[in-house]
């Protein structure tokens, strides 16, 4: 029988856990003593929710026809859509890694809301597999390691994916969350580390970041992720990011032909070869621009007076001068660059800007402090994905691998925004990031019984926000389902 450990140098069985008696401190004459024989309690049970969001929104459902599944169907217990949402969902849930799902794979509620016709898995083929309902970690390790080319990747990768077709359904879950064309949408990009330890494919060192990783670039309009792209370190910020804006921006125009389209970037993306992409295709930037000894002699005198200014109040002092420039070497054409001379406690502080939009359209200041610095909010969403969602659970050998557990994570984070979009809107946890929305909303206790008729879930009287709840689900299934 399978031992676990209990403790340094203790080994018990499985079976004596269960059952195994645990005495705490007492309360009065009353002993206070738990044990393992609850039976189908849930501590999740708030996975409902992403299971009537995804009835409506038909998210990952409509992710699973981005993958080809070429297995035998004859011997196979677990569809692209159940593996899909199990993995997802358990990344919402707070569930990072695979090796959880051996223990996750038993919960009939997860197997219900994932949709399997017998929750319990009293309806398994195989003896060792009965009341395990959901596939094991090997189950979904294969399809992650993914199937690009049969005669290279072996036998058990029978899993492909389109990646054209994953790119897209991200931007169409973005089209949808808009009832109305907008007049202007503004895109942010931007990248971070991820750091990686051992020696998978496309291992290089970043000299900024102090370590081995890839750079994944990120597109956000908003709270809306548009893309989540792994790429290796060594080549910087720009490679790629124009190949992912192509058929992003034709996307866009095709169901918003009149649509004015930004992007927004820090100086890493203001090259000439992003920019002049821009111009060609009827696309408006707005970058932070490096500063050099060039542009900084051109606020030469309003450093000057932000100086003055800061001396005679004891404040920061900001001043901002409006110029157009071109670079030695690098610029096809003179453009556009708004200058902040700012003046700080630990000195100068100059900061450059390059747009595509004129002085008529909105002047100098309003560029920067409005315009430019709203993007930070962009790297905020980034946290939230890699703190709370997992996307730097890159360990697989493989990039193709690493790049499919990034999406994983990414279609975490695009279900949980929709629910945060929809269904808490008009409650006080409209605006809760991911770990909030996890532990208040998803972390909740509930005794599972399964009938033949029904699956019953009584959740905690003790829960503390029934009425958040509630509202919640009123605000889901007032929803229509998505018809496509």
């Amino acid at each position: 029988m399978k031992k676990l450990s209990a403790g340094k140098g203790v080994q018990v069985n499985q079976t004596e856990c269960k059952n195994e008696a645990y005495r705490f401190q007492a309360i009065g004459k009353r002993e206070v003593v738990g044990q393992f024989d609850g039976g189908h309690i849930s501590s999740d049970a708030g996975v409902v929710l992403l299971g009537e969001l995804e009835k409506r929104r038909r998210i990952i459902e409509r992710l699973a026809d981005c993958f080809i599944d070429h297995r035998d169907q004859r011997y196979c217990e677990h569809s692209v859509q159940e593996l899909l949402k199990q993995r997802i969902f358990a990344i919402a849930l707070g569930y990072e890694d695979l090796i959880d799902h051996d223990e996750l794979r038993v919960d009939p509620l997860l197997a219900a809301v994932i949709g399997k016709q017998e929750p319990t898995g009293e309806a398994r083929r195989r003896l060792q597999d009965k009341g395990k309902p959901l596939a094991g970690k090997s189950t979904l390790n294969r399809m992650e390691l993914r199937q690009d080319n049969p005669e290279e990747d072996g036998r058990y990768k029978k899993i492909a994916v389109s990646e054209e077709a994953l790119a897209r359904l991200l931007v169409d879950v973005f089209l949808e969350g808009y009832q109305e064309a907008p007049e202007r949408v503004i895109l942010d990009l931007d990248s971070t580390d991820d750091l990686i330890h051992g020696h998978q494919e496309g291992r290089f060192f970043h000299a900024y970041y102090g370590g081995y990783c890839y750079l994944p670039l990120y597109i956000f309009c908003g709270d809306f992720l548009l893309c989540a792209r792994l790429r290796e370190a060594n080549h910087g910020d720009t490679p790629g990011v124009v190949e992912e804006l192509g058929p992003m921006i034709s996307q866009i125009r095709q169901r918003w032909p009149g649509v004015r389209i930004v992007l927004r970037a820090d100086s890493a993306f203001g090259m000439e070869v992003i920019m002049s992409w821009c111009e060609q295709n009827g696309v408006d930037f707005i970058f932070g621009k490096a500063k050099n000894k060039r542009l900084e002699a051109e606020i030469t005198q309003e450093m000057e007076q932000a100086r003055q200014e800061y001396e005679s109040t004891g404040k920061p002092a900001r001043v901002f001068k409006d110029f157009t420039y071109q670079t030695l070497n690098s610029w096809s054409r003179e453009r556009r660059v708004v200058g902040k001379a700012e003046y700080l406690d630990k000195g100068s502080n100059p900061r450059f800007v390059v747009t595509s939009l004129s002085k008529q359209e909105v002047d100098a200041q309003t560029l920067y402090e409005k315009e430019y610095c709203a993007r930070g909010e962009m790297e905020n969403r980034i946290k939230e994905q890699q703190l709370h969602l997992f996307a730097d659970r890159t360990s697989t050998g493989r990039m193709k691998s690493n790049q499919l557990r990034l999406w994983f994570s990414s279609m975490a984070y695009v279900m949980m925004n929709e629910l945060r979009r929809v269904g808490l809107r008009g409650t006080q946890l409209k605006n809760a990031q991911c770990n909030t929305i996890r532990l208040k909303l998803f972390k909740i206790g509930a005794l599972i019984r399964v009938t033949v008729r029904r699956v019953l879930v009584s959740f905690s009287s003790a829960y503390p926000y029934q009425r958040v709840f509630k509202q919640i689900y009123k605000n889901l299934v007032a929803q229509e389902a998505l018809r496509c």
